[in-house]
Parts: C-alpha cells; structure tokens; sequence
C-alpha cells in the first residue's frame, strides 16, 4: 500500500474514533454543540473513506477507456466532499437556531471537554501527517481530507472553550451560539475546497506562474530546434 493509501486509512481510522466519543458526549451531556462535532467528524469520516477510495483509483494507470488516466477521480471525491460539509453545516445552524430558542441547557459538560480536548490532539497530529503526504504525492483528495481535519481542530477548539465558559458560570446560551461558529468555518472550508477540486474537472489552466515555468523549460530548447505554439494546459489529480 503506498504513503497516499496509508494516510487514507488513516484518517479513517481516527475519524472513526471520534464520530463515537462525541455521539457518546453530546447524549450524555446534551449538548447541540458536541453533536454539532459529531455530525462535522461523520462527514469528515465519510470524507476520509471517499478519500481512501479514490486515491486507490487515481493512481492506476491510463487503460483503453481512460486514455488520459484516472487523475480526475480525486477532483471529483474533493467536490462530493465539499457538497457534503455544505450539507452539514446547514443541518447544524438548524438544530443550534433551534436550540437557542428553546433554551435548553447542558447538563454534563465535563464529558463534552474531555472528548474536544482528545478531538483537538488527535486531529492536529492526523491532520499534519495528511498534508504532508499531499504535499510530497500533490494529491487533491489527501489535501480536501486534511483540510477537513484541520478544520476541525479549530471548530473543536471553539466547541471547548464554550464548553469551559458554561461550566463555570452555566451561560448555557454559548452552546448554541458555538455550534453556529462551527457551522460558519465549515461551510467556509467548504467553499474554498469546491474551488480548488471542482475547476480541474472543466479543464481550467493551471496558475500562470506554473505556466511561465513551463514555457521557461521548453525554451531552453531552442537551439535544438524545438519550437511550440498555443501552450495549453490542465491538470487531473496530481497529473
């Protein structure tokens, strides 16, 4: 199994550790903003399995019916992705907005710091190791997979502090109010991985920085008699 598999698995493995302490915690304690985690970790969870998946397809090699290679599978599991924390997000100011009108309250917040705290080191740890190996294999799905998590790691760190404040002065409003912060920085998240995985699939160019460096190598060529015209290019996955 190579590195991107690896960190695929992975992340896999740590999400799915996490959807279950904080299911567990925003019961017991119940807390909108814990199970507002949960649902954030089910999605990057099932972002992680996607991930898996489509880094095993993206890098088989070109066949007879995919000539140009199987690059773009990544682009696509980035944007499944990215649609499904939009969904997410909408899904968790509902039930905060709700929440707050009702003004019920958290009966047992400690649960709910033990497991944000355990949530806040296990993402930052996971969450690096991921956007190392996208960095070192240039892999869209690791790159959407780690920004998941990183994500994460902030709307954990928010999640805890108001966890913190309602234990010690019972302002029970902060759940709520944190679990609609969580959803803002998600979709947000979101939109920016649309961008990044959904423009390769209609063939956009690439930066014209990278094109200025490829004109630079052909050029050099000259003498050698090697000419070009129109330089046109895309990008498939990490191809």
């Amino acid at each position: 199994m190579d590195a991107k598999a690896k960190a695929a698995r992975l992340s896999v493995g740590s999400n799915s550790l996490l959807v279950a302490l904080k299911i567990v915690a925003g019961l017991v304690s119940g807390s909108i903003s814990v199970m507002s985690e949960a649902i954030h970790s089910g999605i990057d969870l099932l972002a992680a399995i996607i991930a898996f998946f489509s880094v095993r397809l993206a890098s088989k090699p070109a066949d007879s019916e995919h000539e140009y290679g199987h690059g773009k599978v990544e682009n696509i599991s980035g944007t499944v992705e990215a649609v499904l924390i939009i969904i997410a997000a909408i899904w968790i100011i509902v039930e905060a907005v709700a929440k707050l009108l009702g003004r019920q309250t958290v009966s047992m917040p400690t649960w709910g710091i033990v497991v944000m705290t355990i949530s806040v080191v296990v993402n930052t740890l996971v969450s690096r190791h991921l956007f190392q190996v996208a960095k070192a294999t240039d892999s869209v799905a690791l790159e959407a997979d780690a920004l998941h998590l990183s994500t994460d790691v902030y709307t954990s760190l928010a999640v805890l502090a108001g966890l913190v404040i309602i234990y010690f002065t019972d302002w029970h409003f902060i759940d709520p109010l944190a679990a609609i912060g969580v959803a803002v920085l998600i979709a947000k998240a979101a939109w920016d991985m649309t961008k990044e995985a959904f423009l390769p699939l209609v063939d956009t160019s690439l930066p014209a920085e990278e094109e200025q460096a490829i004109i630079g190598i052909i050029e050099r060529y000259s003498a050698n008699y090697v000419e070009f015209h129109r330089l046109r290019t895309r990008k498939a996955g990490s191809e």
